[in-house]
């Protein structure tokens, strides 16, 4: 891994994507995103300060255990003037995503344990059709294989519209 020189404290998009394993194009896209921030030089090339390493470290490590990207802008929004996470910071944050972490895993427990219930048909009609269809509440409203679509006409009744 190429070392960066103590003295150096903004980094080029390379520099950063190599320390940080991530790609450039996965950094252009974080900044586009808000989670991180670069400067431009006069000659409009990215430099990115040292801290950027860490946020970025951060960003990985959420979306490793499944924080969508909205979340991880979110909190780091919430670190005062846009600071560098610490552990401490981490050790917060996870524990709050915790509760949203299990429920997830919850409903793909439910979901590999009903599996083999899902003929995979599409009809969304069917009771035990877990994969399309939880709880049949498709079938509550109507019968058959597609998504009805309803619209209103003009004198407030509702006329159901197949979707493709």
């Amino acid at each position: 891994m190429p070392q960066i020189p103590e003295k150096i404290h903004e980094l080029t998009v390379g520099q950063l994507a190599a320390r940080s394993g991530a790609a450039v194009s996965a950094l252009h896209f974080y900044e586009s995103k808000g989670l991180i921030s670069s400067r431009r030089t006069t000659g409009n090339q990215r430099r990115y300060s040292r801290d950027a390493l860490r946020r970025v470290a951060f960003v990985r490590a959420a979306q490793r255990v499944g924080i969508p990207l909205a979340t991880i802008r979110e909190a780091l929004a919430e670190l005062p003037e846009e600071r560098t996470p610490t552990r401490a910071d981490w050790a917060r944050l996870s524990e709050t995503w915790r509760s949203e972490l299990d429920e997830r895993i919850k409903q793909l427990n439910r979901l590999r344990d009903h599996l083999t219930d899902c003929i995979g048909c599409g009809c969304l009609s069917l009771s035990s059709c877990v994969l399309s269809n939880p709880d049949d509440a498709f079938g509550e409203r109507r019968s058959g294989s597609r998504l009805m679509v309803e619209h209103r006409t003009r004198e407030g009744v509702q006329e159901p519209e197949a979707r493709s």
